[in-house]
């Protein structure tokens, strides 16, 4: 899979240990507009997907993700490698820890029924909302974000993958 761009701090020099998880994202586009995770409580946008559990590949954690959080249902046979975000930096609850992360993203379809979402608690808390939104109300979400707990590279790499898609030809 090809490597879209990586998210570097530099900021590990100190690190001891490496903690790494990667994940795996749906890319689900209809008219134009693209499957996203709306977290109302904080106001930013997501791709559908999340952590690689025990022995999953990735497509496998990226169709099971996406039935959780947004209640689609990818088509298997549709499924097609995109990129790989690479994110490295230095934990934001350990300074001797560095947090190492491959960002596995698909484009695929999914049925039109959606189901019922299955949030994780902090999803519900979040009040996770599956939408399908233009590119650019999701970057200008991301890019703007005021509060949250998240490390704000989350936001940026979800509003650059936007933006390659928007380049390539994808999403206008």
């Amino acid at each position: 899979m090809r490597l879209l761009f990586e998210m570097d701090k530099k900021d590990y020099s100190a690190c001891t240990h490496t903690f790494t998880r990667n994940s795996a994202r749906s890319i689900i586009i209809r008219s134009g507009k693209v499957a996203m995770v709306h977290s109302l409580k904080y106001d930013y946008y997501k791709f559908p997907g999340g952590g690689i559990e025990g022995q999953e590949n990735p497509i496998e954690a990226m169709i099971r993700e996406t039935r959780e959080e947004a209640g689609l249902r990818v088509i298997p046979g549709t499924v097609k490698e995109y990129g790989i975000v690479h994110r490295i930096q230095k934990s934001d609850k350990d300074d001797t820890e560095c947090f190492v992360q491959d960002n596995y993203y698909y484009l695929c379809e999914a049925e039109d029924e959606s189901i019922a979402q299955d949030l994780d608690e902090y999803e519900a808390k979040e009040s996770y909302k599956p939408e399908f939104v233009t590119p650019a109300t999701a970057i200008e979400k991301n890019r703007n974000v005021q509060e949250s707990p998240y490390n704000k590279m989350m936001f940026e790499r979800e509003a650059r993958v936007l933006e390659l898609l928007q380049a390539e030809g994808y999403l206008s």
